[in-house]
Formats: C-alpha cells, structure tokens, sequence
C-alpha cells in the first residue's frame, strides 16, 4: 500500500512546481485554502495560455499526483481565465518566496487563506514610526502561559508612573485576562473594554465608548498615571453583558463597510482598538500617554501576532530556560524568517527576558538562557539568505551584552504566586518585588527614554 501524501510534503511539492513554473517567466501565485489544498495561479495577460494546452494539462496532472488530496479540485488556473486578478496576484497580504528577475524568471508569492496565524508570516509593516506618535508601545510577550508576564506589565506600569508618565496599559490577554485584575480598581472600572470596540467598531458603533479607567495602583505623589484599558467591560445597574458571546465574534475579517472601499481584516482593527484607547487618555485628562504597555496573549494567537508584528516598537519576549520555550520561539522565528525585510524589522525590536529566574546572581544559568537565545536567533532571524553578515549581533566576551538576545532577569519569589492585589493594596512597594524586578526596571525604563536604543 502506497503511503498517502501528507500535508508538509505536499506543501513542498507545491512550491517546487511554483518555481518550476515561474522558470519561464510568469508570475505565479500559490495559494493554500483553508483544508490545505493548493492551488497555482499563472499571470498569463502578457501571453494568453490555451486552457487545453499540453502544459497546463502536465502541470495539472503533475499536482494531483504529487499532492495528492492536497490538490485542488482544479489545481493550475491562469490569469486569462479569472474573474478578479488583482485579489490574487496584487493582495496586500501576499508573501513573495522569490522576486522576479526580468524576463528570466518570474515572481513567486504564496497565499495562505487560513482561520487564525496568517499575522505571523504576513508582510508586517509594524506600528507607525515613534516620532509621528510622540509615545513608545512595549509589547509584554510570552510563548508559554504562566512566566508572570501581567505581573510584570503591573509592576512596570507603576514604576514608570513613578518616574512622571503617563501609563496606558491595554490587557489583550481576552481569552484570560491578567492585568485587569491587577491594575483594576472594583470602584473606578470602565463601562467597557477591548471587546466592546471590535464588536461595536465592527458595525460602525464604536463612537462613545468608556474604554479606559484609572488605576489604583498610580502613584499618591507625582504627576505619574496609570490608565487601564480591560479586556471586558464592567456594566452598570445589572446591564446585559455577553463577553463569550462578543469574544466568539471578534476575530474574523469584515468586508469592505461601502462597496469600493478595503476591507477591513482583524489586525487593523486591533489597531484600530489600541489608537482609541490611546486619544481618549487626553479626552480623560488631557494627556496624552507617554508609554503603552501592551500585555499580549500567550501562545500562537492572532492577537499575539498581531501586536508583536504591527503594534509594537519594541517586544519583551518572556522566556523559561526549557526546551519547550525554545522549540516554540524557533517555530515563530522561522515564519518571520520567511519575509527577510520583516525578519530584520522585528529581531531589532525583540528583547529577552529570563522570566522567574531561580537563582540570584548565578551567572552561569543566566549565560546557559543567554546561550539558547543566541542558538534560536543565529538558527533563524540572524542568518538571512541576503545579509551581508550572516550574524549581525555578534556576542560580546564577558558578562555586559546589549543584543537583543541577552535576557534580562526577573527573580522568581513565592510570595508573588497567588497575589491578591485586593488583600495587598500596596504590593508593588514591597522589597522582594523592588528586587525582583530591578534589573528589569532599569532596562525598560532605558527604551522608554529612548526607544531607539536597544534594550541593555
């Protein structure tokens, strides 16, 4: 019995008979549908191809036996015979394995058409630059759950505002949110939340909204805030409030609102969502933030490909010393790998942090975490086909190393496992949390001042 084609290698029988194809010349697109099946587009407006030709017949069998039920129904289709090209063979959201090279060989892209993830591989063209918003947005990140990334973001919140800023801290943590809890004051919470404006925004209802709430944790003395925007609303007076039902239908991309207009995908209302949050800080107390904290969701998520890739200016990927860790960092440096101008884009914004690190003032174990940061980042977003120098950062002989892979440590403490923040008013005061997360503070505090500099 012939063993069945299985999905990976069909994938790569595809792209071999994309590049074969694009040899003499045409542009193609290959496009992946939602089941896995591939299709191959041929831009033949130059030079129309017979339909029935012996080619296009070759190449149709050539899919179905190599791909096997990974082919599509009717896997080789030309441009001639479209309806509307441009949605393929011009979509924003095209990823181009290889450019074209005159006549001699044609482009080569690839559409995912899929669900959830396609943020992590697209063309991410990040955040607006810093200088036209006047204010940095840090991105609080982990690949595992659990590694005290919204403890973190809490702790951050409160000693900037320490130092004079305005804070925005926006939990996107909506399938388990963390920092609400922590930062929310039971007595100030807002009406609403990150969910209500992508419902709203959704079907142009988003105008009005109380998104933002301020935190109790802000400073007594000082010009600091902190401002809070929850993942859920908070109703008033037993309000009706559905957040399952309002999370179930936040995620998919919506058509255009008036017929000629672009349609509106999932990444730019998130977008969207944080740049409300961000004006109505001044329309709260006229000021604008000077620092946002986004506290991203764990895992492979579109939320958390989202605010890494096109939210952010600068990422703090949380990391435990395990091979899990690594696997699944390496598993997203490959995809970002797959477009070299994002790749160089996000491994400048991308900085490690040893999150509940053990042992205090260990050197060794610190440099073994430092070690397997620099394997996964050499492995992927440091060796790109057409860098002059395969290793841009290289490492720095002893124990100072400002690249973008030398974790900052936070100390891990028991007492922080279970906090109450409503028992513990003031916890973020106490010593073991100041020295816990010194080194971390410090090396926030310097990309808030100038986040240009790469995190030391």
């Amino acid at each position: 019995m012939t063993e069945s084609t299985r999905f990976d290698d069909a994938w790569e029988q595809a792209c071999t008979l994309a590049r074969t194809t694009a040899a003499d010349g045409h542009d193609v697109v290959l496009v992946r549908d939602l089941s896995g099946r591939s299709t191959l587009l041929i831009d033949d407006r130059d030079d129309e191809l017979a339909p029935d030709s012996d080619r296009l017949t070759q190449l149709r069998q050539a899919f179905r036996e190599q791909l096997g039920p990974f082919a599509a129904h009717n896997p080789v289709q030309t441009a001639a015979a479209m309806f509307s090209v441009d949605t393929f063979f011009d979509a924003p959201e095209l990823i181009v394995l290889e450019e074209r090279e005159e006549d001699l060989h044609g482009r080569v892209g690839v559409l995912e058409r899929t669900v959830v993830g396609a943020d992590w591989s697209g063309p991410g063209t990040g955040p607006e630059p810093v200088s036209s918003r006047a204010w940095p947005r840090i991105a609080l990140y982990g690949f595992k759950g659990g590694v005290g990334r919204s403890t973190a973001t809490a702790v951050l919140a409160r000693h900037l505002a320490e130092l004079g800023n305005c804070v925005l801290v926006i939990d996107l943590d909506l399938e388990s949110p963390g920092v609400s809890n922590l930062l929310a004051d039971p007595g100030a919470a807002s009406r609403h939340g990150i969910v209500d404006h992508l419902v709203e925004s959704a079907v142009g209802n988003a105008d009005g909204l109380d998104l933002l709430a301020k935190s109790s944790l802000t400073p007594k003395d000082g010009n600091g805030e902190i401002w809070l925007a929850s993942a859920s609303g908070t109703p008033r007076n037993a309000e009706p409030y559905d957040y399952l039902a309002k999370l179930n239908r936040i995620y998919s991309d919506l058509p255009p609102e008036v017929p000629g207009a672009k349609p509106r995908p999932f990444a730019q209302r998130l977008e969207d969502a944080i740049a409300a949050c961000e004006q109505q800080t001044e329309k709260k107390n006229g000021r604008l933030p000077d620092v946002v904290l986004l506290d991203s969701r764990a895992g492979i998520h579109d939320i958390a490909a989202v605010t890494l890739t096109r939210l952010c200016d600068h990422a703090l990927l949380f990391a435990v010393d395990n091979p899990s860790t690594w696997e699944g960092y390496r598993m997203l440096f490959e995809q970002w790998k797959k477009q070299p101008d994002q790749a160089r884009a996000m491994r400048d914004r991308l900085h490690i942090v040893a999150a509940m690190f053990h042992s205090a003032g260990d050197i060794d174990r610190l440099n073994t975490l430092r070690r397997h940061a620099y394997d996964a980042f050499v492995a992927t977003l440091y060796d790109l086909p057409d860098d002059d120098t395969p290793e841009p950062y290289l490492p720095v002989e002893g124990d100072v190393d400002d690249k973008p892979y030398a974790p900052v440590p936070i100390l891990f403490g028991n007492d922080l496992v279970g906090l109450d923040p409503q028992r513990s008013p003031h916890w973020t005061k106490l010593p073991f949390v100041r020295a816990a997360y010194r080194d971390f503070l410090r090396a926030v505090e310097e990309l808030v001042h100038d986040p240009y500099e790469d995190l030391a």
